[in-house]
């Protein structure tokens, strides 16, 4: 693993003070609710060669799903956490190229050693990100020709019953996740700014929503 440092940030030590006792326990525990991850990896349809950039990478189980799934893939990843981070670097040891960097600004070539990436994916990031925005926007404008940006994060949730949806909301606000409502209308605006593609799949109930973003070659 390669990991270049970054300017620290408030955001950043209050997301190493979510992790710090919970990243032993992450991957265990999200997969009861983070919901559609694996079906956003399985629609990469990455070859061999290709340049894979995950934006809050976390403890890199996408990563390493990702490099199972889509073997010969060259694996990037950018989290804010240094505590994830760590996790990361012990589960993909020199398998992936990591960083700590804020994913509404940061300098690819300067932390990753590329500008351009053929796959981009966030994944349960987006509701975790203060100016989540700057980030989409940010993301798309890495995409190399003919890449595609993948994301995955709760949806509109109106599959579920009403008192289900409060009580999600509240449990998701005491980890300083806020669904993004206008996720949907924000990629469409970053797609027709860029001139990319766009398409958006809603989960079961309304509960996730597979978003991407296609640059043309």
């Amino acid at each position: 693993m390669s990991r270049a440092a970054a300017r620290p940030s408030g955001h950043g030590a209050l997301m190493d003070a979510v992790y710090r006792r919970q990243k032993h326990i992450y991957d265990l525990t999200r997969k009861f609710y983070l919901f559609g991850r694996d079906t956003m990896i399985a629609g990469l349809t990455c070859a061999p060669g290709m340049s894979v950039l995950e934006i809050g990478c976390g403890t890199g189980r996408n990563l390493a799903l990702i490099e199972r799934r889509w073997p010969g893939t060259r694996l990037y990843g950018i989290d804010i956490s240094r505590e994830m981070l760590e996790q990361a670097g012990r589960r993909l040891g020199a398998g992936a190229r990591l960083a700590l960097g804020d994913a509404g600004g940061f300098d690819a070539g300067e932390l990753l050693g590329r500008s351009r990436f053929e796959r981009i994916t966030i994944s349960y990031a987006l509701s975790m990100i203060p100016c989540w925005e700057d980030a989409l926007a940010h993301a798309a404008s890495l995409l190399a020709p003919g890449g595609s940006l993948h994301v995955v994060d709760f949806g509109d949730l109106e599959g579920l019953p009403r008192p289900v949806r409060s009580i999600l909301r509240l449990w998701l606000g005491a980890f300083h996740v806020t669904v993004r409502e206008d996720l949907p209308l924000q990629a469409t605006a970053v797609a027709q700014a860029a001139g990319l593609d766009c398409s958006c799949k809603r989960g079961p109930l309304g509960y996730y929503r597979i978003i991407v973003l296609r640059r043309s070659t």
